[in-house]
C-alpha cells in the first residue's frame, strides 16, 4: 500500500509545486516592487554563480534544473542587460563560462534580503521542526526520484 496521506489530485498539486510557485511570485512580485528589471529565472541563475562563479553553462543546467535552450536564452538575455559575461574555457573553447559581472554582484544582497523576507512570510506560523521535517521528507523524494534518472 503505497505511503499516501493525500488525494490523487492533492498529492500532485503539492509535488509540482504549489507553494513553490507561489513563493517564486511573491519574490518576483517584490523584485518589481524594488524596481529590479530581474526575473525569478534570472535570479535563480545568480544565485548560483554567487555559491561558485565561473562554471560552465552545462554545470549552470544541472544546479538549476534546467535544459541547455533554457540556459542558453537566459544567460543571452543576462549578457544583454550587462548581469553576466561568457568567457571561452582556456582549456576547451567550445566550454564556455559564466562569469558574474559587477552589477550581477550587487544584486546579491538586496536580491537575497527580499528573499528571505518572503521566506519568513510564507513560513510564519510553521514551528521550526515542521519546516525540519517537510525539507527532510522533500529530500527524500528528491532522493528516491534521482536514483531512477
Amino acid at each position: 500500500m503505497p505511503n499516501n496521506q493525500f488525494k490523487r489530485g492533492e498529492l500532485y498539486s503539492f509535488i509540482t509545486g504549489v507553494a513553490s510557485t507561489a513563493i517564486a511570485r511573491r519574490v518576483q512580485k517584490k523584485f518589481n516592487g524594488a524596481g529590479l528589471n530581474l526575473t525569478i529565472e534570472q535570479w535563480s541563475v545568480l544565485y548560483h554563480l554567487w555559491k561558485k562563479d565561473g562554471i560552465s553553462q552545462q554545470d549552470l543546467c544541472k544546479a538549476s534544473f534546467r535544459d541547455k535552450p533554457s540556459i542558453t536564452r537566459l544567460v543571452d538575455n543576462m549578457e544583454k542587460t550587462g548581469l553576466v559575461k561568457r568567457v571561452a574555457a582556456a582549456n576547451d573553447r567550445r566550454i564556455n563560462l559564466i562569469y558574474l559581472t559587477k552589477e550581477g554582484q550587487q544584486l546579491q544582497e538586496q536580491t537575497l534580503k527580499l528573499a528571505d523576507q518572503t521566506l519568513i512570510e510564507a513560513l510564519r506560523g510553521v514551528p521550526a521542526d515542521k519546516v525540519e521535517v517537510c525539507k527532510q521528507v522533500l529530500q527524500v523524494v528528491y532522493d528516491n526520484l534521482a536514483k531512477l534518472t
